[in-house]
């Protein structure tokens, strides 16, 4: 990678089983959006899932959108968003002229708070999306209760979370459907990708329909709807399936880290919680400073990481502090993670040497930067 850092954030797993099966893809001749690599991914995954239906598409975000088109909100709908996230679940509903509804987190796991989606919901409301952020779930039993006494539907955003459960089912499983990133930072990867699941089978038909350009299966260049060219290539199907074979010692060993981080480093930092009736993957291990660290000591502090190779980032901003998305409403809790917050590096290469560098790198800076 072209800069200096020694430890850097998130470094894709990848190695010989992902080239032996990305070769064979390349050798079949299908490289495109056909090939059988396609529907072994798809089929394993669902496995992997717990769920009937696997359709996977270009990246997480076209994940978000086809199954915000394919449950049919649109204009002037209503869909209740965490307000910390990244910006995709909005962006996924503003593309359909819906309006994401902004709601704040439970400030002990970091996700959406029930109590709040409870009290946005409008005579428009018409889904809820939820964010399992940095790998812990939200709390889908409260989430499904309000959606039932409303009428509304559940995306799960898992594009942080694969293999995350709640309750020892998987994310991604519990609402209406699921959706899935496999960017190069994600615990699995196929470089760009996404996927959606669902037990529905007329919504996976939809969404399988919509991702091919509204062409129908059972006749070809037949158009019924507006479409778009959301699918995902053979090639990173291949790769993907390869990701998949060993996800589970890919989550072990992200869970290893994070716990190891909490060990090593002092208690100015806390680690990103984990609820009892959750098993967090902790995709990028996030931990929130104490309160003299609000968003520029805790900036000067990744400075200085930077200096000594050591990456890191910051935690996602508010969405309601954004152009965009911007909302009149309070939101303490997100606001605390977000300027409170920042994230250490991840790799399935580190060993505990690495761990206890980091941390005593971090403790130090910390440290120095207290004195300031």
């Amino acid at each position: 990678m072209a800069d200096n850092f020694r430890y850097h954030m998130a470094e894709p797993d990848i190695g010989s089983h992902e080239r032996t099966y990305m070769n064979e893809a390349f050798d079949s001749g299908w490289i495109s959006s056909k090939g059988l690599f396609i529907s072994r991914f798809e089929e394993a995954f669902a496995k992997f899932a717990g769920t009937k239906y696997s359709v996977s598409c270009s990246n997480g975000t076209t994940a978000l959108h086809l199954a915000v088109r394919a449950l049919g909100i649109g204009d002037g709908d209503e869909v209740i968003v965490p307000d910390l996230t990244f910006a995709s679940p909005a962006n996924a509903v503003l593309y359909e002229k819906g309006k994401p509804v902004l709601a704040d987190i439970d400030r002990k796991y970091w996700c959406i708070d029930p109590e709040r989606v409870r009290e946005s919901i409008t005579e428009r409301t018409k889904a809820i999306i939820v964010v399992h952020l940095y790998g812990h779930p939200a709390d889908m039993d409260q989430i499904k209760e309000i959606a039932r006494e409303h009428g509304l539907k559940v995306i799960e955003d898992c594009a942080e979370a694969h293999g995350a459960t709640y309750k020892g089912k998987m994310v991604g499983s519990i609402g209406d459907v699921g959706c899935f990133s496999f960017y190069g930072n994600k615990i699995i990867t196929t470089g760009e990708g996404g996927m959606v699941i669902t037990n529905d089978y007329d919504l996976a038909e939809r969404i399988r329909i919509l991702r091919d350009h509204g062409m129908l299966p059972s006749r070809r260049y037949w158009h019924e709807d507006v479409g778009y060219n959301y699918r995902m290539t053979n090639i990173q199907a291949a790769i993907g399936l390869a990701q998949l074979e060993s996800i589970r010692e890919k989550i072990e060993k992200r869970r290893w880290i994070a716990k190891k981080y909490s060990e090593y480093i002092d208690n100015v930092a806390e680690l990103q919680p984990e609820m009892p009736w959750a098993s967090n993957v902790y995709w990028l291990p996030t931990f929130i400073l104490d309160s003299s660290f609000w968003e520029g000591p805790r900036d000067s502090v990744m400075s200085l990481l930077a200096k000594e190779g050591v990456e890191s980032r910051p935690v996602f901003y508010p969405l309601n502090e954004m152009p965009p998305y911007v909302s009149e409403k309070a939101f303490p809790n997100s606001y605390y993670v977000s300027y409170h917050g920042l994230s250490l590096p991840v790799s399935s290469k580190f060993n505990e040497d690495d761990i206890r560098t980091i941390s005593e790198i971090f403790n130090l800076l910390i440290r120095k930067v207290k004195q300031q």
